[in-house]
């Protein structure tokens, strides 16, 4: 049964009616069922919390996270996964379609949907694959995959490089009002590439994975949505090409969403100088100049939703030559900080764009419940105290993998409480 709450003294941001002041806020079965409710309109049974020099907003929403399961549980399994997911502050995610076997088929949706009840920690949705086991050859069948649950569709990490296929998928998805996702990228300009194509990769002598790649496929990729009318969702961005190219095409009408990686926004391609194979990571990390223009696209609102880029790998697939190792980091119990860290704090986005970046952008965007404090609304919430310090000890993750760059580094931000459907799921530990 769901408890009631009473979240008292805290600072309510809710990005959905523009809302930022400190008030109190009842959840009643589940559900949010007042602001400043009186004494009086009080249920008998009630928890309380007093959250003062807290923010109370709309839970989370992650876009294409990645666990391992199924078939490389070694990573990440579901259950790992969403309690990690609580930590950080998310309340629901949507999984990439990379596992073992793909997400292609109608069985493979409700397994993960089966899993996620199972695990009782923050929602979980499943988003189905453009092509039959991601290959890019032939559509899979969607109006299956759309029939037993999947938000959107993706072939992530996978970029759609067949043309056609992206066309065709993008027609045939708006049959169902459903958005195609495409990680933009010219693979055949990248592959075999280990980082950003710059100074630093000539210095480095390592592979390189050149800008051009990205830029090229990100025009591609709005042509065919404004020839198409479909819904299209750029995952991830990292380059001042693309970051212009979306922002021209929005001036001229064109409706589409874009997206970037937390590790976009921030880190560089210097951070390669220590071969740390967790740098190694796609999109790559860029140089100075593309991780500004990031910055400026997420300011200028070029760029919709910051999505984590949680991708998990296990130790001793990371502990390889730099050349071999998997692409990806985790980043659920460190994409809030790193918002605040290096966009809230120094004044590149306020609260209300962070919160519609990470919460009502990527829940609207699927249809989802969440982003919003709304009365009646599902009670998806997050407690945050923005100024708690604390520095990331991968070995304390709560990620089954420890894949992370930022390992020692201190951050500002801390996810205290973790609400799905009014009940709370995650409480961090009082220091």
């Amino acid at each position: 049964m769901d408890s009631n709450w009473l979240i008292e003294n805290a600072r309510l941001i809710d990005p959905s009616s523009g809302m930022d002041r400190v008030g109190r806020l009842l959840i009643v079965g589940g559900r949010f069922a007042g602001v400043d409710s009186s004494d009086g309109d009080l249920p008998t049974q009630l928890s309380r919390i007093d959250a003062r020099g807290l923010i109370a907003a709309p839970g989370l929403v992650d876009l294409g996270t990645e666990f391992g399961e199924p078939g490389r549980e070694e990573d990440e399994t579901i259950q790992t996964g969403t309690h990690a997911a609580l930590a950080g502050g998310y309340t629901s995610v949507a999984l990439s379609t990379n596992t073992l076997p793909p997400i292609d088929s109608a069985a493979s949706v409700e397994f993960i949907h089966q899993k996620g009840a199972r695990a009782d920690n923050c929602r979980v949705y499943a988003l189905g694959c453009v092509s039959k086991e991601r290959k890019g050859e032939s559509l899979a069948e969607i109006g299956s995959l759309v029939e037993a649950g999947a938000v959107a569709l993706y072939d992530g990490p996978n970029p759609i490089e067949n043309t056609g296929l992206l066309r065709r998928a993008l027609e045939y998805c708006s049959m169902f009002d459903r958005v195609v996702f495409d990680h933009p990228e010219i693979a055949s300009l990248s592959r075999g590439g280990v980082m950003h194509e710059g100074m630093e990769q000539l210095v480095l002598g390592m592979s390189p994975m050149p800008a051009e790649a990205e830029d090229l496929a990100t025009s591609r990729d709005i042509r065919l949505v404004e020839a198409t009318g479909g819904r299209l969702h750029l995952t991830s961005i990292s380059t001042a090409g693309s970051a212009e190219l979306c922002r021209r095409a929005k001036s001229r009408g064109i409706h589409f969403t874009v997206g970037c990686y937390t590790a976009n926004f921030h880190m560089t391609d210097e951070m390669l100088r220590s071969f740390d194979c967790n740098c190694k990571v796609n999109p790559p990390l860029r140089s100075r100049e593309h991780v500004e223009a990031i910055v400026e696209a997420l300011s200028d609102g070029t760029i919709d939703i910051i999505s984590s880029g949680h991708k998990p790998s296990s130790l001793e697939k990371k502990m390889v030559e730099i050349d071999t190792a998997p692409f990806g980091m985790i980043a659920l119990e460190t994409a809030l900080s790193q918002v605040i860290t290096y966009l809230i704090r120094p004044g590149v986005l306020n609260w209300h764009q962070a919160m519609a970046k990470m919460s009502l952008n990527p829940a609207r965007l699927l249809g989802l419940p969440g982003g919003t404090l709304e009365i009646g609304k599902p009670a998806d919430l997050v407690l945050i105290d923005p100024d708690r310090t604390w520095k990331v000890d991968a070995d304390n993750l709560n990620s089954k993998s420890y894949n992370t760059p930022l390992d020692g580094v201190e951050l500002y931000g801390v996810a205290t409480h973790s609400f799905v459907q009014g009940r709370l799921r995650f409480e961090a530990a009082v220091r």
